[in-house]
């Protein structure tokens, strides 16, 4: 059995902390050696094994490192990638891939010219209601998709003092929540033909974008993309229309929360959405529960480990990874023209 794969997590902040420092440390290939962090204290309290360092450089010298995994505000993502490619790692990226189109394909180029595993951190692929959802439109359930709407909407009228939500580079709710919201819909109807997109700033004192609303156009389906920060009532998760039937989801995937809770991804109701969706048949009206399985962040990890090893497929490509840059790019170009973008 081939030892584990030593990994340097850069940055301790939120993403580090909640979702790829537990998720690592999940993965049995893998193992969370090295953090590139200015809180060693807060590293430690969490994970006292791993080494702390203050620079990437420090990091990226080890020859003990075998994956990087960038976890740092969006603006770093593509530079770091860069030079952790350069040092021969192989590399994972939190999304969104890079701040434009440009620059993550100067990322795909490099870690293709060095024979580099390249991957973006894409987890909502894994959501519960998603996995559901993917299986019923796969298997027929739907009919032909008529009209596919997802939302992330949730209630934080206060704005609070993060990058994520200040004037710099990649931030605002576009650049956070949108890749997932558009890497689900490239992943079930591939790429579409062209992009209208509304950004706004609804919230007093507000200076990064709150409220993202995006019409995909494919050939006769349309795909609905929305997300805020202003919705009391987030009821809608996913509103799925065919010619066959209806699939309708409140809720979000629980595994967040649980990862926020300190919750071991591979405890007792890891990943159970305990809110089912519903199915509406077109011709009968019947309203019918749909069991999901759970949600599995930690598939994710594991298919890296394989990738790897050589035994098994990048899970989320560069290639992918920068098809979603071409929407949020388009998105942005859009609300600006207040136009639609083809593509």
């Amino acid at each position: 059995m081939a030892d584990p794969i030593n990994v340097a997590l850069v940055g301790y902040g939120f993403a580090g902390k909640t979702f790829h420092a537990p998720l690592i440390s999940a993965a049995p290939d893998l193992r969370l050696h090295t953090v590139v962090t200015s809180r060693p204290g807060d590293l430690h309290a969490d994970w006292p094994e791993a080494k702390a360092v203050a620079h990437l450089d420090a990091a990226l010298a080890d020859p003990a490192i075998g994956l990087v995994v960038v976890a740092t505000p969006n603006a770093l993502h593509a530079p770091q990638a860069e030079a952790a490619l350069r040092a021969g790692k192989a590399v994972v990226v939190d999304k969104p891939f890079a701040l434009s189109v440009a620059q993550a394909a100067d990322v795909a180029r490099l870690a293709q010219d060095r024979g580099l595993l390249l991957s973006v951190f894409h987890n909502r692929r894994w959501d519960s209601d998603f996995l559901a959802l993917k299986a019923a439109i796969e298997a027929g359930d739907l009919g032909r998709v008529i009209t596919f709407e997802s939302h992330f909407d949730r209630f934080r009228p206060e704005v609070r003092d993060r990058w994520r939500e200040g004037d710099g580079p990649g931030a605002g709710i576009w650049f956070d929540l949108g890749p997932h919201l558009i890497d689900q819909a490239l992943t079930l109807f591939g790429q579409p033909l062209g992009v209208t997109c509304d950004l706004a700033v609804q919230r007093e004192g507000g200076v990064a974008t709150d409220w993202a609303h995006a019409v995909l156009r494919y050939e006769r389906m349309r795909i609905i993309l929305h997300a805020d920060m202003t919705s009391p009532a987030a009821d809608i998760r996913f509103r799925v229309h065919g010619s066959r039937a209806s699939w309708l989801k409140a809720g979000l995937d629980v595994q967040e929360d649980q990862l926020k809770a300190g919750l071991i991804p591979d405890a007792s109701g890891w990943g159970v959405d305990p809110l089912k969706a519903l199915r509406v048949d077109g011709q009968t009206g019947e309203r019918t529960e749909v069991a999901a399985p759970p949600g599995d962040y930690p598939a994710y990890y594991a298919a890296i480990a394989k990738a790897l090893h050589g035994k098994g497929p990048n899970p989320v490509t560069a290639e992918q990874a920068l098809a979603v840059m071409a929407i949020v790019e388009a998105g942005v170009l859009s609300s600006e023209r207040r136009a639609e973008v083809a593509l």
